[in-house]
């Protein structure tokens, strides 16, 4: 008789066991839901504030130029809310947790000159009837690249928009080309506001967040499109003077410069 008691002791105590790992694998499976769950909403909130961050931009960088050609106290009225407003866009594309992926790359050889025409267009487009001198200095049209177009486009038009938002009605903005040992680098350069005791040097992001005041958003993942070549986006500023911005590419990428 005590050992059939064992033995139903043991029964129940093996099959409270079972009860309790079924539980708990119910618990991680319905924790495992919930936490993919989050995850998609998150990648959803993303891509929606990344897309809001977009049009705002482009709004804003409409408005800005219609209020610098208006000029006046009207003029400057509405510049300062054009800059509120891409301060907006600068949160919202932070807001959506963009990160600096390394993209894959569809390497190819292309002119570089098409390229730069065709971002400019875009960027002064974007402006409305603003207008900015684009510059694009006669050495660039020589140059074939070895490298991903989309990827360079995406970061040249970010570099192109933060010359746009830092320069008013009429400045110049130059293209230039600018040689190293061992790189050369798009320059593009501008007298604009400059952006106070701010660079986009390597040291100053690594291993830090991501931050929007000053440089915006753009500008770190413009700088992931460009190290993923082997390259480095630097950006450098003094308030009031202007702001040059350094595309450089490792030198095997570039042909004929």
């Amino acid at each position: 008789m005590a050992l059939d008691l064992s033995d139903l002791i043991l029964a129940l105590f093996a099959f409270g066991l079972g009860g309790a790992a079924i539980a708990a694998r119910a618990r991680l499976a319905g924790r495992a839901a919930e936490a993919h769950t989050a995850q998609r909403l998150a990648e959803e909130r993303g891509r929606a504030l990344a897309l809001l961050a977009q049009e705002v931009q482009s709004a804003s960088l409409s408005l800005l130029g219609r209020a610098q050609v208006l000029g006046g106290e009207q003029g400057r009225a509405f510049e300062a809310e054009a800059r509120h407003l891409l301060s907006l866009s600068d949160q919202a594309a932070e807001a959506g947790g963009q990160r600096e992926a390394a993209p894959s790359l569809k390497e190819e050889r292309f002119p570089l000159a098409p390229l730069l025409r065709e971002a400019v267009a875009l960027t002064a487009q974007r402006l409305g009837p603003g207008q900015r001198l684009w510059r694009i200095e006669p050495a660039l049209e020589a140059v074939t690249l070895r490298a991903d177009r989309r990827a360079l486009r995406a970061a040249l038009l970010q570099v192109l928009t933060r010359a746009v938002r830092a320069t008013g009605e009429g400045d110049a903005i130059d293209l230039k080309l600018e040689r190293a040992r061992d790189s050369l680098a798009l320059v593009v350069e501008d007298e604009g506001l400059g952006l106070a005791a701010e660079d986009l040097s390597p040291a100053a992001h690594d291993g830090g967040a991501l931050r929007s005041r000053g440089l915006g958003i753009g500008l770190v993942l413009a700088r992931a499109l460009l190290r993923a070549h082997g390259g480095e986006l630097v950006v450098e500023a003094a308030e009031g003077v202007g702001a040059r911005a350094f595309l450089s590419l490792p030198a095997e990428r570039w042909v004929g410069a």
